[in-house]
């Protein structure tokens, strides 16, 4: 009796070890880091998913591809829903993959010395958000040609980024009557801009009106809100911001999605006007 007892207490010592097994933190952490993820992904892909069946012209070929191919969805949101939506990686990210290029285009524009090396070199400068090293290379493009459209154009958005916005008005107003159409309208909408940043406003108000009717930013519309809004014309910046949303809706998906942050700024500045 007392070793059948002893043998007893032993069996279940070792039960209570085998079935008690040490786990590490870091076990914990990889199987938390794990759930995550799929969780991560499985919201993607649902997300994914419901995006290229309401939106996606190609929906008969991507649908299969999601829900076939392992991490279908992150190849749908690479190549289809991410440059569709606008949107842009961080100038830091940019600026680490980007880097070896920026430095061969620094080297290219040393040793050739043309001002479409520098204009090239800075709008990868520009691109990464160093404008003040982006200012120096379009400033030696202009220095060679002096009415070099894109080492205006580039020039120009520069000082408007660094709020040097007298700088900017020069080198815009020369290029728009160099050419008065270049970039379809983008130099026209940011000398548009300038002239409201310099607080010059019948200026800014009289060149958006004509911009307005050839071009249909929705940036422009709200700034001539903002300007009628200023003057206490709340019925015209109503009107503008109207305008405006209604073109947005009226644009092809893809296209609306990139100005959603227009329709943002267009509802909180109608909520800030006094009603009619």
């Amino acid at each position: 009796m007392f070793f059948a007892q002893i043998e007893k207490d032993f069996s279940n010592q070792v039960g209570r070890f085998e079935f008690e097994p040490v786990v590490s933190p870091w076990g914990w952490l990889w199987a938390g880091a794990g759930s995550v993820f799929w969780l991560a992904y499985g919201a993607l892909w649902i997300w994914m998913l419901i995006e290229c069946i309401r939106k996606d012209p190609d929906r008969n070929m991507w649908v299969w591809i999601i829900l076939i191919v392992p991490f279908g969805a992150l190849f749908y949101f690479a190549f289809c829903w991410l440059p569709a939506s606008g949107l842009r990686l961080p100038s830091g990210i940019r600026r680490f993959t980007r880097g070896r290029e920026i430095e061969r285009l620094a080297v290219a524009a040393q040793q050739i010395g043309n001002a479409h090396q520098f204009v090239q070199w800075g709008d990868a400068l520009r691109d990464v958000r160093q404008f003040d090293a982006a200012a120096s290379a379009y400033a030696s493009a202009l220095a060679k040609e002096n009415d070099n459209r894109q080492a205006l154009w580039g020039a120009g958005l520069v000082d408007f980024e660094l709020k040097r916005y007298e700088s900017a008005r020069e080198r815009l107003n020369k290029l728009l009557e160099i050419d008065p159409q270049y970039k379809f309208g983008d130099v026209s909408l940011v000398y548009g801009r300038t002239l409201y940043e310099l607080n010059q406003r019948d200026a800014a108000n009289g060149h958006l009106q004509k911009h307005v009717k050839r071009w249909r930013h929705p940036e422009a519309f709200f700034v001539l809100a903002q300007i009628a809004a200023d003057r206490g014309n709340v019925q015209e910046a109503r009107s503008n911001l109207q305008t405006m949303l209604l073109d947005i809706n009226g644009c092809p998906r893809a296209i609306a999605r990139r100005h959603g942050i227009w329709k943002t700024k267009a509802a909180r500045l109608l909520k800030k006007l006094p009603p009619p």
